[in-house]
């Protein structure tokens, strides 16, 4: 298959044999380590896909010399013969090793028990559904080895009706808008990491769409590459309008983590100092009226609401300083996780 043209963080492309780092300048290649290899595949209803995905796998690593240590394929309570399938290709297959979940907990929580069940240096993770070309896996080890933590795919031409790609690319523009992560595609499944990014990033809820903005918030060198997107052959879709609302709910969460989850009194602090000094101030001109003009207040909708804004900023502030009290017995990442790399003097 020819290789795509890599994206800049701009939406042009540049040559295949450099790519750009989301925000940062373009680097030239390096040679690929042989690293090791754990492919993650969480599915639900996908039994009919997962025996041609496998395959594709091997053959993808086979034919490109990818050292697989395993293929993780997570049952993420799935209804039709989806395990059966899996642990099926568990016995047939030597690198596959299938996980059942007792319900559905979403592709937060499969992710990250795959992830905690996987053996390689390098993560990738994937859907199940046919969309995600195997062949692109030796492109995601390449850029890796350019010396980019995190390689995200990106979908440019999908295959998909416009009631799901429309959505897809608002919520795309909302989501680089607001983090300043210059990726065209956050809902892509198809990236590759190194391990050591969740040594610091854990997944709940819907966050493994903003794997990449958290990464990069902690220093991690995050890039883009574009990916082949196949039309899906089985089953049908997993995700709906909810889907959409549930991503813009937590990206406010990921806004909050990545700005202020180790200074939250910033935060709180600075809400509750408005809204006292508004209050402060709304109180000081009535009491001015009162005192010099002998205006009557105690009727004025002014004088509640000057009150009710110094009750609010005096909560408001007193929230921050708990939070602050709160982080400050709680452990957060540890710090070697922050650094890149480290040089000691000789003797």
């Amino acid at each position: 298959m020819t290789a795509m043209p890599r994206p800049t963080s701009t939406g042009g492309s540049i040559p295949s044999d450099t790519v750009r780092e989301a925000g940062g300048a373009a680097r030239a290649p390096e040679a690929r380590r042989r690293e090791r290899i754990s492919v993650i595949v969480p599915a639900k209803d996908e039994a009919e896909s997962l025996p041609t995905l496998v395959a594709r796998i091997e053959a993808a690593a086979a034919n490109h010399d990818l050292l697989i240590d395993d293929i993780i394929l997570i049952d993420d309570g799935s209804s039709d013969e989806t395990w059966a399938t899996m642990a099926r290709l568990a016995r047939e297959v030597p690198a596959v090793h299938a996980i059942r979940l007792r319900r559905n907990f979403g592709k937060a929580t499969a992710l990250m028990i795959g992830i905690a069940a996987a053996t390689g240096d390098i993560i990738i993770t994937m859907d199940a559904d046919l969309q995600d070309d195997p062949a692109e896996l030796p492109r995601f080890v390449e850029t890796l080895a350019e010396g980019y933590d995190l390689v995200s795919g990106w979908k440019r031409k999908r295959r998909d009706p416009p009631t799901k790609t429309w959505p897809s690319r608002f919520f795309n523009w909302t989501t680089r808008v607001a983090t300043g992560v210059a990726l065209h595609d956050f809902n892509c499944g198809f990236k590759a990491y190194r391990r050591e990014i969740f040594n610091s990033v854990e997944l709940y809820g819907e966050l493994h769409r903003y794997v990449p903005v958290l990464a990069h918030a902690l220093g991690y060198r995050v890039a883009e590459i574009e990916v082949e997107h196949h039309a899906r052959r089985f089953g049908r879709s997993k995700y709906g309008v909810a889907r959409f609302l549930r991503g813009y709910l937590d990206l406010l969460t990921v806004l909050m983590i990545t700005r202020y989850a180790r200074r939250p009194g910033h935060l709180f602090g600075g809400i509750g100092t408005l809204f006292l000094g508004t209050g402060g101030a709304i109180l000081t001109y009535l009491t001015g009226l009162k005192l010099f003009g002998g205006a009557e207040i105690g009727d004025r909708p002014l004088l509640l609401l000057g009150v009710m804004m110094v009750i609010i900023g005096v909560q408001v502030l007193l929230f921050g300083l708990l939070a602050e009290l709160i982080n400050s017995r709680t452990r957060g990442i540890d710090h070697r996780d922050l650094v890149r790399e480290a040089v000691d003097g000789e003797g």
